[in-house]
């Protein structure tokens, strides 16, 4: 019995520790190493005098970091519930098609998410262009027949941002939502029916609970990933004003690669990082007490 216990653990080790390497290598120690940087006042390369939490005092003072994270927050709020149930809505949609068309269909939704962020910036660029583009048709009446420029005017960036994100990052979404419903059995709905329960009821008290671990999968993936946005937000602000728009991850950037400030960068990703799982956490634990109800 020693000797099969033995066997077992150092299959085990084979097995997992491949794993464990790399990712201490890989995350473990870079995020230690972040930590212990955001406590000195070093450049972007190189060691700095350690300076305790002056660092984060700085920071959770600074006028730029608090721009950012309300901008951060605005767009998580433009961008997370709205991608979610707009995603639910099609796959509904979606589902209801069989073979070929819904195969098509799909591969229609799902083409926008391998896009590389330029070729979705230079499109949607055009796009929303003030002289030529063809989101100025629906933009003039809104304002007084006249064109304008959505990603120069300030109220109007992050609402045009977080569409250009929700229409790009939908399609996985999609697939997530269409592999749940798929799972609920046709029998169900068909007892519905019998019971002359219709479409509304039948979503309310069975497409949605059962699908209820997706649905609190995507809001969680979609949480952590709008809190980290950084591609679309600085393509589109080129040439406009930044700091107006900057967001989180942005404003980390700006701190390290622009102002070769790596303790500060350090200290603003820290305090990033701590958002993203204090957030998640929660959301998931909400999340999860709603499925058990």
């Amino acid at each position: 019995m020693l000797r099969d216990r033995r066997q077992e653990w150092l299959t085990a080790l084979v097995l997992v520790g491949p794993f464990v390497l790399i990712y201490g290598g890989l995350f473990v120690w870079p995020t230690i190493q972040m930590v212990m940087l955001s406590f000195t006042k070093a450049p972007l390369i190189g060691s700095g005098d350690w300076v305790g939490i002056d660092n984060y005092v700085k920071i959770l003072s600074h006028k730029l970091f608090h721009s950012a994270f309300w901008n951060t927050a605005y767009f998580v709020l433009l961008t997370v519930i709205p991608n979610t149930l707009v995603s639910l809505l099609i796959a509904m949609a979606v589902n209801r098609h069989n073979g070929w068309v819904q195969g098509f269909v799909l591969a229609c939704f799902f083409l926008p998410y391998i896009l590389p962020v330029s070729v979705v910036f230079l499109a949607w660029n055009w796009i929303i262009d003030v002289q030529y583009g063809l989101a100025q048709v629906f933009v003039r009446p809104f304002n007084g027949g006249e064109p304008m420029s959505l990603t120069r005017t300030i109220p109007a960036f992050m609402p045009t941002v977080a569409f250009v994100t929700v229409w790009w990052t939908m399609g996985f979404n999609i697939l997530l939502f269409i592999a749940g419903l798929r799972n609920v059995s046709p029998e169900i709905y068909e007892a519905a029916q019998l019971d002359s329960a219709g479409r509304w009821r039948q979503f309310t008290r069975i497409t949605w609970p059962l699908i209820w671990p997706v649905t609190a999968l995507v809001l969680t993936i979609q949480l952590i990933a709008q809190l980290k946005i950084f591609d679309q937000v600085y393509l589109f602000s080129i040439g406009g004003r930044q700091d107006a728009t900057i967001t989180l991850v942005q404003y980390v950037y700006k701190l390290a690669f622009q102002q070769n400030k790596g303790g500060e960068a350090a200290t603003a990703s820290v305090l990033l990082f701590g958002m993203i799982v204090i957030l998640s956490v929660l959301q998931y634990q909400v999340l999860r007490v709603r499925g058990d109800k």
